[in-house]
């Protein structure tokens, strides 16, 4: 990347990097060994599996929307570092009642663990995106935060490829997941250690963005996350660049919400392939994050968020037709080597990737904008407020996918949602490039 790599070897950005990648890696092991678990070894219905992948996706997304106000408001009046040795040690409370759950085959249990991670997440999100304009250099932080978005999608993809393998069939054709149990725990206890290496981050006292409250804690939800939307989003390019990375976030949820079931009842393959189509979605979220780096070479732009949200819609609308064509199959579940047999199997495979790559080149400009533009004051409680509005947005995209899988809409015809999603998001872009650059 554009002068990036330099910064693994430092303290001020290494220790939230690995603290980050492995709270990104245990969230994806722990929900794909979930949803594995849940989808190949325990339901048998399509309805149910659509249903269930759509209200874990939401659960986990539900404290973003109720929490962050909070977590804004602490990572700003406080050591950002300590709060993250807080937010690490309950991971492994957490993973505690997560392994249970995946031992003992207990959706209760793996349900409220993942809303604990999601809980988890809520208050660690703003730091990691905050912490980096405090210890990098202005030029530095385009870099940096595609380092974290780049390093956070290839956790996914390790997390996603070990917590699919971690589901292991037995003889008798049952599913277990004592393996991925354990591995939750040794990956807690690993992000433990790297937030404690977390050079301190104490409040900055330099001046603060109008429309927001002074430095303190309203610990009423619903009136400061109000009060912290608003105040946020009257500044339009902020009210811009939120919007279009809610968009984004939407699309994501249903994507990712869908892609175990229309692996299965869409694509007739099993949960290796599942698995694999996770995998390239986050290489390619990876891709695209070092790439517009590259492009913009350190430069804070939006110029190529319309031209990368459409590519994302084109790439969408060619999945969509393909899925809808895919022959049928009267046999067994295909793994990957029989999937990639399937004549336009590999197009499948190319358009999942084009999906990603134009993601992480959309995305990535529009969170380092939201951290260069605002007071080192105020970072977190602007990456909270955009937490709330991308959550609003995953929210409302889970129950718009729920109550559409419930009136007969098929995996496949969601993938439609993504492609107007996409096309609503490049107009966004268009419009903070215009405004801002």
């Amino acid at each position: 990347m554009h002068d990036a790599l330099h910064l693994v070897r430092t303290r001020r950005f290494m220790p939230i990097f690995v603290t980050q990648f492995l709270g990104a890696f245990n969230d994806n092991l722990f929900r794909t060994a979930m949803v594995m678990l849940v989808i190949y070894g325990i339901y048998g219905d399509a309805e149910q599996e659509a249903t269930f992948s759509a209200i874990a996706g939401g659960l986990f997304i539900l404290p973003f929307f109720l929490l962050s106000a909070l977590s804004g408001q602490l990572a700003d009046a406080n050591d950002k570092a300590f709060i993250v040795r807080i937010v690490k040690t309950a991971e492994i409370a957490i993973m505690l009642v997560g392994a249970a759950g995946l031992l003992l085959h207990n959706i209760p249990l793996l349900l409220a663990a993942l809303f604990a991670m999601g809980v988890h997440s809520t208050f660690f999100g703003p730091i990691k995106y905050a912490i980096l304009p405090q210890h990098l250099e202005r030029d530095e932080v385009l870099g940096g935060t595609g380092l974290v978005e780049a390093g956070t999608y290839i956790a996914i993809l390790g997390g996603t490829i070990l917590g699919g393998l971690l589901v292991l069939q037995r003889p008798d054709g049952s599913f277990h997941a004592e393996y991925a149990a354990v591995a939750v725990l040794v990956v807690a206890i690993l992000g433990r250690f790297a937030g404690g290496l977390v050079p301190p981050a104490p409040p900055s006292d330099d001046a603060e963005l109008p429309g927001l409250p002074t430095r303190g804690m309203d610990w009423h939800i619903i009136r400061a996350s109000v009060t912290l939307v608003s105040g946020t989003l009257h500044v339009r390019r902020l009210y811009l660049a939120i919007v279009a990375i809610s968009f984004f976030w939407a699309m994501g949820a249903v994507l990712a919400a869908q892609f175990p079931p229309l692996v299965k009842n869409g694509l007739s393959s099993d949960q290796t392939v599942a698995t694999m189509f996770l995998a390239i979605f986050s290489v390619g979220v990876a891709i695209g994050s070092v790439l517009v780096n590259w492009l913009l070479k350190g430069e804070v732009s939006a110029r190529y968020a319309p031209f990368s949200a459409l590519f994302m819609g084109v790439f969408v609308l060619d999945l969509f037709r393909r899925v809808r064509h895919w022959p049928t199959h009267a046999g067994g579940l295909h793994d990957i080597q029989t999937f990639l047999t399937v004549p336009n199997s590999w197009m499948v495979v190319v358009d999942l990737l084009g999906v990603a790559i134009a993601g992480g080149m959309f995305v990535v400009p529009l969170y380092a904008f939201l951290t260069t533009t605002v007071p080192k004051s105020e970072t977190a409680r602007t990456i909270a407020a955009n937490n709330i509005v991308n959550s609003g947005f995953m929210v409302a995209a889970t129950l718009i996918l729920t109550v559409a899988v419930q009136l007969g809409v098929t995996v496949a015809d969601s993938l439609l949602i993504v492609a107007v999603g996409s096309m609503l998001a490049a107009w966004l872009g268009w419009k903070l490039h215009v405004a801002c650059d």
